[in-house]
């Protein structure tokens, strides 16, 4: 073995030395970067070459260390996991927050609920019953009839913001999947070109871990390794993100709550849904369903139109079999159009057109009135619709509320696991820093050394004794 082979084992300590304490920097630097993987020197003994020629001895050591690369230290398997629990919560999360919202705009129970002004409504008969005719209590009454139909209007259209609010989100959501599915495409080929060069891709690998965990969030989409450092992003199968290559998706069908056509999300490049089923894009979808397929504010627009027009009906109904003081009969107190929680409201202007009690049963009968006034108590009537509606909601929004805390709960679990197996430890580190600075100095003292020795040989053999 040469006499010179010792400079390059310290030297091949030195090198490996020097690349661990640049692998601590990188990892001290980012310590407090969201999504960054820490990182470790993966190294060996280099072996021995063996000796050969006439004079060669049969021990040899070591020519060093090798460099070998420069590992991320992240799990596949807790990575797999976060996104899965994130297209959970994900899907729970924009269902809860819709129906705590719709919940909230109720105001109930309270003065300012439908149900109060529902009540107030039925209560302002009793004026009528106790003076038929009267245009104090005439207009108490069409006060009170214009603040329910008010209220019912008001609803109505405030679950129509609300629909609209989530169609606009839901396209944003798309947009924001189809740039994500872009980037990580990108990154595939960044990646690729990196590691076939021989560099390290561990910091774009964490940038596309970030990018793959808000696609999965959004679509529920799955992530599969594939050749040359990159992966597939597939949903339901089929592939959003393959190499290099990005599809798109796209909203479609209804426009407006009114709009017969069931809203959906499918791909650009071809006809029919993409099968999302989870994430916040599938939650989104549901929302905005039909009222038969169990969309949440569809349902909520015809529960406010179901009660407009049983308010209507049944009010009309023993409107007509009643009499006006001036003995006019058949007439309506409600008029109602499509949809009917916007166009409800009271036809009469004063107290003439309003009937208080039965024909030929005299001027001051308020009979009929006070049959009017009882109406909200009895089965089928706007009142128990409403009711019914809003219990149905508060159990929906509760259901759906346990079923998002416990998702956020494993979200938040697997992300801290993960957390644990690739963040950063300063503790760890700073031990780290003392091998390699130690390991440093040692190599350097072993060449010094050696560097003597060959001055020795080299300079000074056969003066030695002069």
């Amino acid at each position: 073995m040469s006499t010179f082979s010792g400079l390059n084992t310290a030297y091949t300590g030195l090198s490996a030395a020097r690349k661990g304490l640049d692998v601590v920097g990188q990892n001290v630097a980012n310590a407090n970067v969201a999504g960054y993987t820490r990182q470790r020197l993966n190294t060996s003994a280099a072996p021995s070459v063996a000796p050969t020629g006439r004079f060669a001895s049969g021990t040899g050591v070591g020519q060093g260390v090798s460099v070998d690369s420069i590992a991320r230290l992240g799990s596949l398997q807790l990575d797999t996991r976060v996104r899965s629990t994130a297209a959970v919560a994900g899907y729970s999360a924009v269902r809860a927050n819709a129906l705590i919202d719709l919940e909230d705009s109720f105001n109930e129970p309270g003065e300012n609920g439908l149900s109060a002004a529902l009540q107030n409504f039925s209560a302002a008969w009793q004026g009528i019953k106790n003076s038929p005719g009267d245009n104090a209590a005439a207009a108490v009454l069409l006060n009170a009839a214009g603040a329910a139909a008010g209220q019912i209007a008001n609803g109505y259209n405030t679950v129509k913001d609300q629909w609209n609010s989530t169609r606009g989100s839901l396209n944003d959501m798309v947009g924001e999947l189809n740039a994500s599915a872009a980037q990580l495409a990108a990154l595939n080929g960044t990646i690729r070109s990196t590691l076939a060069s021989g560099a390290s891709a561990n910091e774009l690998v964490d940038q596309r871990n970030a990018l793959a965990t808000t696609i999965s969030a959004l679509s529920g989409a799955t992530v599969r390794e594939s050749a040359d450092g990159m992966v597939d992003v597939l949903i339901d199968g089929n592939a959003l993100v393959s190499g290099t290559n990005a599809r798109t998706l796209q909203v479609t069908g209804g426009t407006s709550m009114e709009d017969a056509r069931e809203t959906a999300v499918g791909w650009t490049d071809r006809p029919g849904t993409a099968g999302i089923s989870k994430g916040e894009i599938a939650g989104a979808v549901s929302l905005l369903a039909s009222a038969d397929s169990g969309g949440v504010f569809a349902k909520a627009a015809a529960s406010y139109n179901e009660v407009a027009a049983t308010l209507a009906a049944s009010v009309n109904d023993l409107h007509r079999q009643g009499a006006t003081t001036a003995g006019t009969t058949g007439l309506n107190f409600f008029a109602v159009g499509n949809p009917a929680a916007t166009t409800l409201k009271a036809i009469p202007t004063d107290a003439s057109g309003i009937a208080a009690g039965y024909p030929n049963a005299g001027a001051l009968d308020g009979s009929l009135a006070e049959a009017i006034s009882q109406l909200g108590s009895k089965a089928g009537s706007a009142d128990k619709v409403w009711s019914g509606f809003v219990t149905a909601t508060a159990s929906q929004s509760r259901a759906e509320l346990q079923q998002a805390t416990l998702a956020g709960v494993a979200s938040s679990s697997a992300v801290d696991l993960q957390l644990s197996n690739a963040s950063v430890d300063l503790d760890e580190e700073n031990v780290n820093l003392l091998m390699y600075q130690h390991a440093y100095q040692g190599a350097s003292r072993v060449m010094s050394a050696i560097d003597e020795m060959l001055d020795t040989l080299i300079n000074r053999t056969g003066i030695v004794g002069r």
